[in-house]
């Protein structure tokens, strides 16, 4: 009997070495090396094969010679989820969704695989039985299927089997961190299990042309369980965000080979699965009864999708020597870099202050349009002067406190008076570009932070 062979893996990055070192030497983390025992015999190194699929021959050929088909994409009648992948699914690709446990995952993809009644589903499950599944389906209605097949079952290769009787048009596997080969002697959910399963999935996918999702869960720091190569192997990764005490889900593009990478889709969290949303903006400002100091609204592109999305700033005396900068769904370093130009080119003294930032929503954004909103914000806290909610701001701010123009600017001010503003704060830039006359809403148009101040004074 062959000696079994050890190697160690990075828990962090997937990377390997014949012995346990403390650093690893590709990302730099410590103490994030495990030994697993590999098996690499001749007999167990096969995996998916179907004598009934066209095979290539795998020889070089001159890319001119290359003959491509245009398929179309296959559609999901899930309007988020077929914006998220860039237009529906691709024949043969992998799909990769993380997420929180208790995010939404499985309901949403048990969703999809019912409203997909025109295609036959098979949802593979390594965490739920039959009946399990069968009760969360029941919530669903009145959505049913009569082609969405359930299996419970771990083994890759049980997995293959049933898959050649029941010939799927598309694979979902809950979860990848249950599954486990034979191939491979460690325990399922190991960094080895992940990329082997992962690895054999992705040949049955391009080999027949079987569209495959696969959900995984995320670590502590919020990146998808088991090795960074598992991201590198698939087509799309997406991430599934979201607080588990609100209702209100994202569905953001990571990778996607056939799609941007920019896009988003929101989902509200029912007791009958996700409602799509399919005018974020509307959710995403608040409704109140009394205006507040410290709100303003600003127009932000995500993907091809304009939000107008509600910004909160509160600035307060500093009770402790140090002051405070907070934010939640924005960048900090960019929010200290504004601060220090509303200081330096506004006359602020906020050195003594606390400052909190908060996206409302619980989106997260990095769009530079946001500044001249964020920038308005905390000025309005620190005066507490209130700034009307008919009043929006898009420009970015740079470093003298010049209004800066930002792109699209045309479907930001269509967002905003599809909503109803009366008037919108755009660069002085954008002026070449625009025709004010054809939109109802007012367009102010502003060089510097200080002249968006001023314009706002005289309004109230």
């Amino acid at each position: 009997m062959a000696k079994a062979k050890t190697v160690f893996f990075c828990q962090n990055c997937g990377a390997q070495s014949p012995k346990w070192v403390g650093k690893c030497m590709s990302c730099g983390e410590w103490n994030s090396y495990v030994e697993e025992v590999i098996e690499s015999s001749e007999k167990n190194a096969k995996i998916w094969t179907d004598k009934e699929t066209k095979g290539v021959p795998n020889k070089p050929v001159k890319i001119h010679e290359v003959k491509t088909e245009k398929s179309e994409r296959m559609g999901t009648h899930d309007i988020e989820l077929d914006r998220v992948l860039g237009g529906g699914i691709v024949a043969g690709s992998l799909v990769l969704v993380g997420g929180e446990p208790g995010i939404g995952k499985s309901t949403l993809f048990l969703q999809m695989a019912l409203m997909m009644n025109d295609r036959k589903i098979l949802y593979v499950s390594g965490e739920e039985s039959p009946q399990q599944i069968k009760m969360r389906a029941e919530r669903m209605a009145p959505l049913s299927s009569d082609n969405c097949f359930l299996l419970a079952e771990t083994s890759v290769s049980q997995i293959f089997q049933q898959v050649r009787q029941v010939q799927p048009d598309v694979l979902i596997v809950d979860s990848i961190q249950t599954l486990y080969s034979s191939k491979v002697d460690s325990s399922a959910g190991s960094v080895s299990q992940v990329r082997e399963c992962t690895g054999e999935l992705l040949q049955f996918a391009k080999s027949t042309d079987v569209p495959v999702f696969l959900i995984g869960h995320i670590t502590k720091e919020g990146t998808i369980a088991g090795p960074k190569v598992l991201e590198h192997m698939v087509d799309t990764v997406l991430q599934f965000e979201g607080d588990r005490h609100l209702s209100y889900r994202i569905l953001r593009t990571i990778k996607n080979r056939f799609g941007s990478t920019s896009e988003i889709g929101i989902y509200e969290m029912l007791g009958n699965g996700m409602r799509q949303v399919t005018n974020p903006s509307e959710i995403l400002i608040s409704n109140k009864d009394n205006e507040l100091s410290g709100v303003t609204i600003g127009a932000s592109i995500e993907g091809n999708r304009p939000l107008l999305i509600e910004t909160q700033a509160l600035v307060s005396t500093s009770a402790y020597g140090t002051p405070q900068r907070s934010t939640t769904g924005y960048d900090a370093k960019r929010l200290n870099m504004l601060l220090a130009v509303l200081e330096k080119r506004g006359g602020l003294r906020l050195g003594n202050q606390d400052v909190f930032l908060n996206i409302a929503g619980g989106l997260k954004i990095d769009d530079p349009a946001l500044d001249l909103s964020i920038c308005v914000a905390v000025v309005s806290s620190h005066e507490e002067q209130i700034v009307s909610s008919d009043v929006c701001f898009a420009g970015e701010v740079g470093l003298g406190g010049e209004v800066r123009a930002v792109n699209r600017i045309e479907n930001r001010i269509s967002e905003a008076e599809k909503l109803g503003f009366s008037a919108i704060y755009v660069s002085a830039v954008n002026k070449k570009s625009l025709e004010p006359a054809k939109y109802k809403i007012k367009i102010h148009f502003v060089s510097n932070i200080v002249e968006v101040f001023k314009s706002l004074a005289t309004l109230d």
